[in-house]
């Protein structure tokens, strides 16, 4: 599990590229932040986490399988990320902030025109208070 990454994997690079081609800027991985969120865009309380299906139990065929061996030790850590998970996210929209996770498989090719206007849709701002 060394080798697995958690900053700069290929999906979140993928998003992070698209979200930056659509005009956006954001800051990476703020550790003051509860969860150390992937992308955040301080000016409009905004916040992207680009979480893999397997790691963070997305309810995909990927998310929902589990190794065969050592079986009740990965069921045990993969709940305890979604439910670390569960509770930056909270804390996040508790001080103020909205937050949108993009999964690992919304981001193959064939989903490009669907999550671009998902990370359209979240990114404007609502209202003048956010310019």
């Amino acid at each position: 599990m060394a080798a697995v990454k958690s900053k700069d994997t290929t999906p979140e690079m993928f998003v992070r590229r698209l979200v930056h081609s659509l005009g956006f800027r954001y800051r990476l991985h703020v550790r003051t932040l509860p969860g150390t969120p992937d992308m955040v865009f301080p000016r409009l309380r905004k916040i992207i986490n680009v979480n893999g299906c397997f790691w963070h139990r997305h309810c995909c065929g990927k998310g929902r399988s589990l190794p065969t061996t050592h079986r009740r030790y990965w069921k045990a850590k993969l709940t305890a990320n979604k439910t670390r998970d569960i509770a930056a996210r909270r804390k996040l929209r508790r001080l103020g902030w909205k937050v949108l996770v993009v999964w690992e498989c919304q981001t193959a090719k064939q989903n490009l025109a669907r999550l671009e206007k998902r990370l359209v849709d979240f990114l404007q701002p609502n209202d003048r208070n956010e310019l």
